[in-house]
């Protein structure tokens, strides 16, 4: 049957989630429910997406939407690796999902996926619901047929209440991410609340409750947007694969329009756009075949919005997953220019910073944002695996804080391993840009705090000491005192005057619990030797000593800036000392 000019397709469903909080067994449980709710051929799991028709939801919602009618033609799933998907499907300025859903552990709550899926939500202003999973595992649990509010009512006492307390853990969480949120019954307005929806996908319990949600928010505030053309098909890149017998493959997502397999389609990719044709559109069998890998794909000979498809073609290889395909329909050099546009990321970079890879161009972006959020400077951003060069690259940047290549979700070449173990040089390489930020926050504190006494050590540091009495260990030969550091620090080989800038002596050697040691600082309490004083004469207890610093030393430290208001403080009364004498010193 030939599809309409103009009809209304199914929104674009992205579930997104921390690992393990039961993203899979969602989609199973409504793939397993279609399955068996389904008229024969109803329902086929396309790649990376299932298609549930709107007859299905209906029976799987029963009564919940017994006397509503809905224009819209069912839901399309995405159901590759969470918000890995998500950031790639994507437009200029925004993905390409209507809506998500982002299901949460209720009783491991908020993880670092948890957060980074969020922020990728608020980043691309896609609406999204909260599923709340696994109230199964919550202790006592009863699974109740009926709406949740009621299931929730005839908990036990204690029940209810951890409930109620893990409910609310998730909403404070939501609100301290500045989104309002709450159960879905208790909300009036849901562009202003985000849907907290209780769910088992292990049971089915309340997946009727998210279905109906996710249908109702589509009709109500997206029909507008999934009014589409049937003209030629424009879609976005998921994967790109090996398929054996077939090569490179690339699975992909058809939000407009058509695709039929005699056309010819231009596709993003690392450099300019590639023009081919098609050698074969291919879908998966129904979910109840799919098991059997001999027969895996039906080819076939068009499809329209929206859906999942797997194209073969000739020269995919440079193909990235996030780049935009387009049907050509006599406007080749029009959609070569859209797709350069689109494929370029579109930001500028620092004349010095870090170094940039990820897997697609929309976690590249997600990326990009996270650091430009932080105030981090970006020399070079790339789609693509850390390479030798990119090694090299980054080892030669001069300032120390940016020796280091974000890689999200890509591979450390060989090559580049090899180049590493010797280079000045980190890599952060994870799959969560959450786990990325983190690690570099503490990699760059300890960074700072490596710099800083390197900094340090090639000075003379301004530091204050007081003798204490009560710790004199020999008179002379050398003279061994107790000292308290009342302020910046001391070292071996450092000189020592008194307070009118007399020379006492050079520290021979410190001791902090008769163990040899090369610094103290404010605070501790250290033995030290002195050679050629004695107690008694030349220094007496409760005296206080300073270091003594070359001018030159001092003029610099304070142009430095490196230090704290305690050893500022103590410089100062360094100049003070010296200027007594001569009035030029330290200029």
């Amino acid at each position: 049957m030939a599809t309409p000019s103009k009809y209304v397709r199914q929104p674009i469903v992205s579930v997104l989630g921390h690992v393990d909080h039961g993203k899979t067994s969602f989609l199973d449980f409504i793939r397993g429910s279609t399955v068996a709710a389904r008229e024969s051929g109803a329902i086929t799991q396309h790649i990376g997406a299932t298609e549930v028709p709107i007859d299905v939801i209906h029976n799987i919602c029963g009564d919940l939407l017994k006397g509503k009618k809905f224009t819209l033609p069912g839901l399309l799933f995405i159901d590759t690796p969470g918000h890995h998907a998500f950031t790639t499907l994507r437009t200029r300025g925004g993905s390409l999902a209507d809506l998500a859903v982002v299901i949460v552990d209720i009783n491991d709550g908020f993880k670092p996926q948890t957060y980074e899926s969020i922020n990728i939500l608020k980043q691309y202003k896609t609406p999204f619901i909260v599923a709340a999973n696994k109230i199964d595992a919550i202790s006592g649990w009863q699974t109740i047929d009926n709406i949740a509010k009621i299931r929730i009512e005839k908990q036990r006492p204690i029940v209810k209440t951890i409930f109620e307390e893990k409910i609310y853990d998730m909403i404070g969480t939501l609100f301290e991410n500045k989104l309002q949120a709450d159960l879905y019954f208790n909300i009036a307005d849901f562009r202003k609340t985000v849907a907290i929806v209780p769910i088992s996908a292990k049971k089915g319990e309340g997946i009727p409750e998210l279905l109906m949600t996710l249908v109702g928010l589509a009709q109500r505030f997206l029909e507008g947007q999934l009014h589409i053309e049937s003209g030629p098909g424009k879609g976005s890149v998921l994967e790109v694969k090996e398929e054996v017998g077939l090569g490179t493959t690339i699975d992909a997502i058809i939000y407009n329009g058509t695709i039929a397999s005699n056309d010819k389609i231009v596709i993003g990719t690392k450099s300019e756009p590639v023009v081919t044709g098609i050698k074969a559109l291919l879908k998966p069998k129904p979910l109840d075949e799919i098991r059997d890998p001999r027969e895996r794909f039906d080819i076939v000979k068009e499809v329209h919005a929206a859906c999942g498809i797997k194209i073969s073609s000739p020269n995919l290889e440079n193909v990235v997953p996030g780049a935009p395909i387009r049907v050509i329909r006599n406007n080749l050099e029009e959609l070569i220019e859209e797709i350069k546009s689109q494929t370029k990321i579109d930001f500028e970079l620092d004349e010095q910073g870090i170094m940039i890879k990820a897997d697609t161009i929309g976690s590249l972006e997600a990326l990009i944002k996270e650091s430009r959020d932080k105030g981090i400077n970006i020399r070079k951003a790339e789609i693509g695996n850390v390479s030798k060069r990119d090694i090299i690259e980054a080892a030669a940047t001069t300032d120390p804080l940016n020796k280091l290549i974000f890689a999200f979700n890509i591979k450390i070449l060989p090559e580049a391993k090899d180049e590493l173990a010797n280079a000045d040089t980190t890599v952060f390489n994870e799959d969560v840009i959450y786990t990325i930020m983190e690690n570099y926050d503490e990699w760059v504190e300890k960074k700072k705090a490596e710099i800083e006494r390197e900094r340090r050590q090639d000075y003379i540091h301004p530091g204050m000491i007081k003798f204490l009495p009560e710790y004199v260990f020999r008179v002379s030969h050398p003279a061994v005192i107790g000292v308290r550091v009342l302020a910046g620090r001391i070292k071996n080989g450092t000189k020592l005057m008194k307070t009118d800038g007399r020379i006492i002596g050079t520290i021979k050697g410190m001791q902090s619990e008769n163990k040899p040691v090369e610094e103290a600082i404010q605070g501790q309490e250290v033995a030290i030797s002195i050679e050629g004083v004695t107690v008694g004469r030349q220094i007496k207890g409760k005296d206080i000593f300073y270091t003594d610093i070359p001018g030159n030393d001092a003029k610099k430290i304070r142009d430095m800036d490196v230090l704290n208001l305690d050893e500022k403080d103590v410089l100062n009364k360094i100049f003070d000392i010296k200027r007594k004498t001569d009035k030029f010193w330290g200029m």
